[in-house]
């Protein structure tokens, strides 16, 4: 009986080329993270950015995300950007709990964030994170395109942390 000489020590020299050993979580969570999709939930100018990012100078279908989903049902990402007032809280929960798990959300701008420049509102919520699990903060009044794509990217090596057993 020929002793088996491979370097890779699972699979036969012949095989070696033809076989991939990984887990089910990072098959899981690669196929994950570029088929994320959005809805948006934009209440200002940080809006017309994450259209601007939707271009093909972009290119945001890399991520798998080129198409804005319209209803909670069909999204696993939540972008909330804009001013959010105490009267758009309840509608901006009801859409995040009629989202199917694994849900991520992503506060995009100052005033999703803190309030922005009208925190000092009496109707103004200084930041959505007091109301919902926030995952990615995109920085910015507005944010460029480019930090709203470094957040994505940030959202992907999350993922990559993440269990099959644990979403």
């Amino acid at each position: 009986m020929a002793e088996n000489t491979s370097t890779t020590g699972a699979a036969p020299e012949e095989l070696s080329d033809n076989i991939l050993i990984t887990t089910v979580d990072s098959v899981y969570n690669l196929a994950r993270s570029y088929s994320l999709w959005p809805m948006t939930f934009g209440l200002a100018c940080c809006a017309i950015e994450f259209i601007v990012a939707g271009t093909a100078r972009y290119d945001m279908s890399r991520f798998g995300m080129e198409v804005a989903r319209p209803s909670p049902r069909q999204a696993d990402l939540l972008i909330i950007s804009g001013t959010v007032t105490k009267k758009m809280v309840v509608p901006i929960v009801r859409l995040y709990n009629q989202m199917a798990e694994p849900r991520y959300v992503i506060s995009m701008g100052a005033c999703a964030t803190g309030g922005g420049p009208f925190k000092e509102g009496y109707n103004v919520v200084s930041g959505i994170d007091k109301f919902l699990p926030v995952d990615v903060y995109v920085p910015g009044c507005p944010p460029t395109p480019e930090a709203l794509i470094h957040g994505f990217i940030t959202l992907h090596k999350k993922f990559k942390t993440q269990s099959v057993r644990t979403v």
